[in-house]
């Protein structure tokens, strides 16, 4: 029998019991599973922007000035429009202002991911009009290379579809040799 006299001990519980320990413990376990998820990501996902030969992607660079200054050299203008009901970039290459007839190819580049770039090969008609079918183009910024079927000129530019449906892109003349 317990007597009045005699105080009662409380017990603590166990640290597990405590909520405090599992307050500590629960940042650095967020950091742990972050920091894992992280590596994941960055051993499953391919970097597209990293290139192996930057001593070539250089050469490369200075071949795109020089064929810059060819197409300043010919004053060349193309026009393009995409037609979303055909499904076709329809436009016209001119060069001094009188009509291109001969093959060139148009790149549309995708800004993020390079699986969806297009190139078109374009033929066009005596007044230098063409249209080249092209599928349903998504909505993006898109890098566009108009270039000689030799590779021997090109027009660059920058096209945000669909806020703009059609642009023109013409040769700087200031570069010009």
């Amino acid at each position: 029998m317990q007597t009045a006299s005699q105080p009662r001990l409380r017990t603590a519980p166990p640290w597990y019991a405590q909520r405090w320990p599992w307050l500590l413990m629960l940042g650095p376990a967020v950091v742990l599973v972050a920091g894992g998820y992280t590596g994941y990501l960055a051993y499953t996902r391919q970097d597209a922007m990293v290139v192996d030969d930057y001593y070539k992607q250089g050469k490369a660079i200075n071949q795109d000035l020089r064929r810059d200054r060819v197409a300043s050299a010919q004053r060349l203008s193309v026009a393009l429009h995409y037609n979303a009901g055909a499904h076709a970039m329809q436009g016209e290459l001119t060069s001094f202002g009188r009509p291109v007839t001969t093959p060139f190819r148009i790149g549309l580049a995708h800004s993020t991911l390079p699986e969806k770039d297009i190139l078109l090969a374009v033929y066009p008609d005596a007044q230098g009009r063409f249209s080249a079918p092209l599928p349903a183009l998504e909505q993006a910024r898109w890098q566009v290379n108009v270039e000689g079927g030799k590779r021997d000129w090109r027009l660059a530019a920058e096209w945000q579809f669909p806020a703009q449906q059609s642009m023109t892109i013409d040769a700087d003349a200031a570069i010009a040799p």
